[in-house]
């Protein structure tokens, strides 16, 4: 069977209709499968949602417990049927939970990345590469200027301008879900082991985490904290925050934001941020390029970023390769989102 008859893209998103579902639609549909459970991919109105229990239990958080009409739970590496597919979800090492999802139709296989990346994480289930016949791949970083690097030096030059402003405080942006604890767990990999403060909407989730085993040792809300205290310490919160008013409770904050985009320096000085740290939850350039060679894949189909640059490398490979043009994904939590600069410059 041909993949286009397996997987087709619609406006509502992926579909197949062998098993009448979508993958991550980006409106209501009356069966979806959820690769994870950031906002742009996992939406509340669905009449029924199959995912992995932790990201069943985020869009909870998230979208409350009547986010959709019926929910199931699947496990990495369980199969299910449904009409005349296989369904497989295999970790993707974006946050907790996350998932590829491979489908089945006879001798083909096609494997959905959603959001992927091969870097190690201590707070989720490492990337599996599955070998499959097509690929679907995201490309938020679809470019060869985004190589991201090593993690641990990022934190390096925080802990770094840490101990350079003893009297300062430091603000991290950091995306709610997946970013942020992250951050906290490289930070207590480094040897830091003082308390970490959070921002309110940082809460639930990293709670969350916590709840699921993951140590990150010990966090205090920030709120009620006199500024005298905050003072040398390092604050998570949403990279809307870092530019708000809210930031007036700091002593002299240093405002870093940790994100792939900050690879592109000038971006990071548009916004107002001092520290820029090249932290990314998604596959940088070489990732991609590796992933997609790993995955034994001999058709390509791009979606969500720098579609053509991606395609254009699989050509050179010999490798079928092809844009989805799927709209609807991109910013992973827009209700995080850095605000763009005003021309008198960030509050």
């Amino acid at each position: 069977m041909r993949p286009q008859d397996i997987l087709t893209p619609q406006p509502a998103g992926l579909y197949c209709k062998l098993g009448d579902f979508y993958i991550d639609p980006v409106r209501p549909v009356a069966r979806a499968l959820i690769t994870h459970g950031h906002s742009d991919h996992a939406r509340a109105g669905h009449g029924e949602v199959l995912a992995t229990q932790e990201t069943l239990d985020m869009m909870a958080l998230r979208h409350g417990e009547r986010f959709a009409r019926a929910t199931q739970a699947i496990r990495y590496n369980e199969t299910l049927a449904l009409g005349g597919v296989t369904v497989r979800f295999h970790p993707a090492g974006h946050v907790l939970g996350s998932a590829q999802i491979a489908v089945t139709c006879g001798a083909t296989r096609i494997v959905a990345s959603g959001d992927y990346k091969d870097a190690p994480d201590p707070t989720c289930a490492p990337f599996e590469a599955v070998p499959c016949d097509v690929f679907i791949t995201e490309a938020t970083f679809g470019l060869p200027v985004f190589r991201h690097g090593h993690a641990a030096g990022e934190i390096d030059k925080l802990l770094g301008s840490v101990a350079l402003f003893p009297e300062r405080a430091h603000l991290v942006g950091a995306y709610s879900l997946g970013k942020a604890q992250r951050i906290i767990a490289l930070l207590r990999a480094a040897g830091f082991d003082a308390p970490i403060y959070l921002h309110g909407a940082m809460e639930p989730i990293t709670r969350y985490y916590q709840s699921r085993g993951i140590d990150l040792g010990e966090l205090r809300p920030v709120r009620g904290v006199s500024k005298a205290e905050l003072a040398g310490t390092i604050t998570i919160a949403p990279p809307s925050a870092t530019t708000d008013v809210w930031t007036r409770r700091f002593p002299d904050p240093v405002t870093a934001f940790a994100s792939g985009w900050m690879r592109v320096r000038a971006r990071g000085r548009q916004k107002g941020i001092e520290l820029p740290l090249v932290i990314s939850d998604h596959a940088d350039w070489n990732g991609l390029c590796e992933t997609i060679t790993a995955t034994g894949a001999g058709e390509i189909w791009v979606t969500h970023g720098e579609e053509d640059a991606l395609v254009h490398w699989c050509g050179t490979r010999g490798l079928v390769a092809r844009p989805l043009a799927l709209v609807g994904y991109g910013e992973e939590d827009p209700e995080d989102a850095l605000p763009a600069a005003s021309p008198e410059g960030e509050r």
